[in-house]
């Protein structure tokens, strides 16, 4: 295999890891009144707890809602085990 072959293939496989789906479940709340949920949110950039902080505070507060935990980040095969638990807040955010 030729040198430009191999960057290729190295190349393609890099970026298809970087686009992977990434989801995280997260705990949020309101208050006055006091209002808790659990919710599902895809993650579009590194697929780890502090980029999944970082973009659910900012989504969520934008509509009044405090982050008090990320969960967990998983890819998509997590997603259809959350979904009933999540309910109304399933990729809402």
């Amino acid at each position: 295999m030729t040198r430009i072959a191999s960057c290729i293939i190295v190349l393609l496989i890099s970026t298809s890891a970087a686009s992977a789906q990434c989801y995280a479940d997260y705990k949020a709340k309101q208050d006055n009144p006091l209002r808790l949920h659990y919710g599902v949110s895809q993650i579009s950039g590194a697929c780890n707890q502090n980029t999944a902080r970082a973009e659910l505070s900012d989504r969520l507060a934008r509509n009044g809602w405090t982050l008090l935990q990320v969960m967990s980040v998983f890819g998509p095969e997590g997603l259809n085990q959350r979904k009933d638990s999540a309910g109304p807040f399933y990729l809402r955010f």
